[in-house]
Formats: structure tokens, C-alpha cells, sequence
């Protein structure tokens, strides 16, 4: 056998899954060699050094990596094209005490973005308002109609933050009606830019810091901390400068929630932001945490799967406003009913997304057949809520494993969708060709989701599109290879080895958390939880057990696989995970894949 041949290998002989899936080792000759170096020099273990190699965690590298600061990882804000024009125009601003309209997005990162922004110019007494536009009747970023309102209640400077890039004619008005506009974004822009006395956005065709990966709270962050150092140097502002790193628990939680890398200054935003919400005083999270009945200390999955959800519940299905009044009020009771009314929405919201996603499940089947299908499913209906459409295309891509996009039609014949994509394919761009081809009325985004406007006439020249712009780069990037780590037992599944591998994290978009295959464990017991969720127990041949589940697997492949395995010895692939439950801490499996054991 070859050297090739060795590492072409399936892990644990698994070909096909019961997802349909090849194992695979996550790393490859040269990886493996790395692994063995980082375990000698630093003295790590052989699984957290494997997880290192895997992400190409250089020997030499390994402890600055373990251990990110800001001070290394954060760079000069003036690299970034335009900020030191808007730190001098925020900076007159602040001088001169002008009305300051800040005007976000609707999502996470848009409220937590403008509450940033807010809470600088709150410190400084800088009067402003915070606009949030209703995802429904006015669509994303800045609009005619609320810039003049802006204007007429006495706004002077108008910021728009996570939106903007893109909004030529709604900053054209602006600048009519005499608003100076910087815009802070990191959407993918057009190569003509709309007009703004700056506008900050590393994704900019003529930006050179590379900092693209940033969410907007962390191009806002970046601003700030040239904000800071231009009032210091000008002298013109009395008293104590304004405390970033208190704030960067908003930094964090943008950054989880808007999936973008977790690489370089990502990382530690991630994790200084835990340490910070862990010491906070500030109501807001806090009183959001407690309303979603978490017990133990928050997680980044617990931004991404608990609170996030419940912020961005307004922007879908109620006050687009409320996550960033959340996020800002110092007032413990205002934060106490805002936190109970976005976990309310939250609820209904879940349940209008398991009606919806029933029928967006069923036409995609129905176009998928009983082929390949196509590479973008593309679905529709004249019943959805616009709020909730993200939410279907982001389930539809986990289940067919490609890009999706799910839309919504009103009585116009206009439709509102979104889009969500897979690894290597780049949604945002398709996105930005269908409206110069004038397929679309307007869309926009990045390369993992997109969000767009279109004519029901045109959609068919829109599915052609996607699947022209996108085929290539889906077959080439949707193998369907599960890439594991390590392989472990039950007895060395505990909270020492989660320790150990949480210096390796945070994990998400870009950094993935560490896969597990847990070889010939006998499948206690299986069990549906919560309606669609089934909880398992596996014990090793030891004797020993982990109690994993597996999220939203009822009436699928895997689903059906552990509940008619009952008993058996099986081969379980997942991540781990640190489950708290009224005061106890133990370790959880969270189950992605299971394939048969062969007969020992």
C-alpha cells in the first residue's frame, strides 16, 4: 500500500454513513507529523495536539494560539481605508455635541453594532438615536423616507452601522438633504461607492488591511479604538476615555451570531467578550441570560443557539428595535420586560418555523426527485413570514447539503428571501451579479448568506442564475467527507479533556469544533426528546457511558438509524460538549453521524 492509499483510507472503514457520508481523517501525513511535534515541545496531549495539526496550528505557533490577546492579534486601525476619516468627523461629532442619528441593521450585529456606537457617544453626552428598520415594511439598510424623518427630528450626522455599502440612492438623499454619512460595514461592496464623508468596510475593492473577515460590531470596535486615540491626541474632550473593553461582550456576541471566521482577532473578541459578560454589571445580557434559563457560564454556542435567537426574534417577528434597547438600557426593569418579550417572540417564532420549514422541506424534495437535484435549491411561497426565511434557508442547506434560498411572495408579486451557503461557495457574489443583471430589484450579503428582493416573473431567470454562477464551486465544494479528529472512548470523554480542548477554541464559522468518532459503543438507549431531538446513552466496552443527543433528527437517515439500534454496537461521530444542569456539570456528545460496527 502506498503512502497515499494509506491516508485515502476511510476512518474506522466507514464509506457510507447513515447520513451518507464518508469518514475521513482530519489530518493528512504532514499534519500528523506536526501533531507529534507540538505534543513534544509543549508537553500538550495527543488529542489536543492532533486538533492543532488539524487546523494547521503551526509547532512554533501552538502556545500563542492556546492563548490569543488582543494586543497581538488586533491591528492599527488606520490600516483599514477611510477610518481616520471618520474618527475625525465622529470626533466633531462629539466636540461640538451634534445630533447623531445611528441607523442598523435588524439582525445581532446590526443591534449590537449600533448599541457599541451608542454606548461611546452616551459617555461622552453626545445626544443620538438609534433607528432600527422594520424588516418587513422597510426591507434592509437605510431608506428615503427614515433619513428625512432622521433629518427632520434633528439629526446633523447620520452613521449607518452593519448596512450602507450599498444604499447609493437612499446616501445620495441623505447628502441632499445635507446629513454628512459615514458608513461602518463589512458586506461585500459594488466598485462604485455610494456617496459618505467615509465609509469603513475592510471588504472594501481598495482596502488593504485584511481584516475581511470582521463582523460590523468588530469593524465598529476598530473604530472606536481609533476614536479613542484621536480625542486623546486632539485634547478637546474632558474626562476619562470610554472603556472598550467593556463592551466587548457585544463584540463577541455579534461576532458568534453573524458566523464569520473565527480566526486571528475573532478569536480573542470571542474569548476576552466571555470574560467581560462573566464580570458585567450591564443589565441587558445578563437579564437576556436569565430569561433564557441558562444555568453555568455562557458558551459561544450559547450566543449562537440561545441568545442570538432571541435578540434577532425582534427584528423577525416583532419591535426591530428591542435587541438594541436590550443591549443599551442601563435600567434593570426595562431590561427585565424587554428580555421577556424577545423570549416570548422566540417561542413564536419556533413554532411558526416548524410549520414553514415542513413546506419548504417538501418542495425542495419535490425539486431535488429522485436525482442530484440542483446545486442552489431555490424555494418559495406566497404564506411565509419574511422574518423567518433566513431561518428555512439555513435548515434546507444543513439537510441537502448546498446552498439554499427560501423566499416569500405578497400580494405585489414582490418577494423577500435569503440565502444561506456551504464552504467555498460564495452566495454574496452571485447574489451582487443577479442585480447588476437586473434579476434582482436588490440583494446583497457576504459569502456565507445573502439577502435579496425579487419580481416573481423574474424568479426563474434567478434559479438559472444561481445555478449557473454557483454549480461549479458547489460540486467542487460539497463532498460529502465527515473529517474527524480523534478517536475516543467513553471513559475519555470528561471534563478534563474539554478543558483541554476549550484552549483550543472558541469554535464556529471558519475554526470548526473538534470531531470525535467513538468506535463500537453498545447504544444503550435511544430516545425522542422535545419533539424532534433523540437523546442517546453509549457505553464502552469498559463500562463506562456518555450521554449525547442528536438535534433535529427525527424522521431523518440518522434519526431512524439510532432508534432501530437499540442494543447494538455502533460507530458514533460528534463533538463534546459541557452540559450544565441545575448546579452539576457533565460532558455531553452532540451527535452528528452513526455508521454500523463491524462484527468483532
Amino acid at each position: 500500500m502506498t503512502i497515499a492509499e494509506h491516508f485515502n483510507d476511510a476512518f474506522l472503514g466507514v464509506d457510507q454513513s447513515a447520513s451518507g457520508q464518508r469518514w475521513v481523517d482530519a489530518l493528512d501525513w504532514k499534519q500528523k507529523g506536526q501533531a507529534e511535534a507540538i505534543e513534544e515541545r509543549w508537553g500538550l496531549s495527543g488529542i489536543v495536539s492532533r486538533v492543532l495539526a488539524a487546523r494547521d496550528v503551526m509547532p512554533e505557533e501552538a502556545e500563542a494560539f492556546l492563548s490569543p490577546t488582543l494586543r497581538e492579534l488586533l491591528v492599527d486601525p488606520s490600516r483599514l481605508t477611510d477610518l481616520d476619516q471618520s474618527c475625525a468627523r465622529l470626533a466633531t461629532a462629539i466636540e461640538q455635541k451634534e445630533q447623531v442619528a445611528i441607523f442598523g441593521d435588524y439582525d445581532v450585529d446590526g443591534a449590537a453594532s449600533a448599541a457599541l456606537l451608542g454606548r461611546f457617544f452616551q459617555h461622552h453626552g453626545v445626544p443620538f438615536e438609534i433607528y432600527i428598520p422594520d424588516r418587513i415594511f422597510e426591507g434592509y439598510g437605510p431608506n428615503e423616507l427614515a433619513i428625512s424623518e432622521l433629518k427632520d427630528r434633528g439629526a446633523s450626522l447620520l452613521i449607518t452601522v452593519d448596512c450602507g455599502s450599498t444604499s447609493h440612492s437612499s446616501l445620495a438623499h441623505a447628502q441632499k438633504l445635507g446629513l454628512d454619512c459615514v458608513v461602518i460595514d463589512h458586506h461585500q461592496v459594488d466598485a462604485e461607492l455610494p456617496p459618505a464623508a467615509a465609509l469603513v468596510n475592510p471588504n472594501r475593492h481598495d482596502d488593504l488591511s485584511g481584516q475581511g473577515h470582521l463582523c460590523a460590531a468588530g469593524v465598529v470596535f476598530l473604530v472606536l479604538v481609533g476614536l479613542n486615540r484621536h480625542l486623546r491626541a486632539s485634547a478637546s474632550i474632558a474626562g476619562l476615555p470610554f472603556d472598550l473593553m467593556a463592551v466587548l461582550d457585544l463584540v463577541a456576541l455579534a461576532t458568534v451570531c453573524d458566523i464569520v471566521p473565527l480566526k486571528g482577532v475573532n478569536r480573542a473578541f470571542v474569548l476576552r467578550g466571555l470574560e467581560t459578560l462573566e464580570k458585567s454589571r450591564h443589565p441587558g445580557l445578563r437579564t437576556l441570560i436569565r430569561a433564557a434559563r441558562l444555568d453555568g457560564p455562557v458558551r459561544p454556542w450559547h450566543f449562537g443557539f440561545i441568545l442570538g435567537p432571541r435578540i434577532n426574534a425582534g427584528g423577525r417577528i416583532g419591535d426591530a428595535a428591542l435587541g438594541a434597547r436590550l443591549l443599551m438600557t442601563m435600567d434593570a426593569g426595562e431590561a427585565e420586560a424587554i428580555a421577556g418579550q424577545l423570549d416570548s417572540l422566540n417561542r413564536e417564532r419556533q413554532v411558526m418555523e416548524i410549520r414553514m420549514l415542513e413546506e419548504a422541506v417538501s418542495e425542495a424534495e419535490r425539486e431535488i426527485g429522485d436525482g442530484p437535484g440542483p446545486a442552489v435549491l431555490v424555494t418559495q411561497s406566497d404564506t411565509w413570514h419574511a422574518g423567518i426565511v433566513g431561518l428555512l434557508a439555513s435548515r434546507l442547506k444543513d439537510r441537502f447539503h448546498r446552498p439554499a434560498f427560501a423566499i416569500t411572495f405578497d400580494d405585489r408579486n414582490v418577494g423577500t428571501g435569503s440565502g444561506r451557503s456551504i464552504s467555498g461557495v460564495d452566495l454574496g457574489a452571485a447574489v451582487r451579479s443577479a442585480v447588476e443583471n437586473e434579476i434582482l430589484v436588490k440583494g446583497g450579503g457576504h459569502a456565507m448568506a445573502a439577502g435579496l428582493t425579487v419580481r416573481r416573473d423574474k424568479l426563474g431567470a434567478f434559479r438559472a442564475h444561481v445555478e449557473e454562477t454557483c454549480q461549479r464551486s458547489v460540486e467542487a465544494n460539497a463532498s460529502r467527507r465527515l473529517k474527524i479528529d480523534a478517536a475516543v472512548s467513553a471513559s475519555a470523554a470528561n471534563l478534563g479533556l474539554l478543558r483541554d480542548l476549550a484552549r483550543c477554541g472558541p469554535f464556529g464559522a471558519g475554526h470548526r469544533a473538534p470531531v470525535f468518532a467513538f468506535p463500537s459503543h453498545r447504544l444503550m438507549n435511544a430516545s425522542v426528546v422535545g419533539g424532534n431531538h433523540i437523546r442517546v446513552v453509549l457505553q464502552a466496552q469498559s463500562g463506562a457511558t456518555v450521554e449525547g443527543i442528536s438535534f433535529r433528527s427525527v424522521d431523518t437517515p440518522l434519526g431512524d438509524f439510532l432508534l432501530n439500534a437499540r442494543g447494538e454496537k455502533i460507530h458514533v461521530v460528534g463533538t463534546l460538549e459541557t452540559n450544565f444542569y441545575r448546579g452539576s456539570e457533565r460532558v455531553q456528545l452532540r451527535v452528528m453521524d452513526v455508521a454500523h460496527s463491524a462484527p468483532t
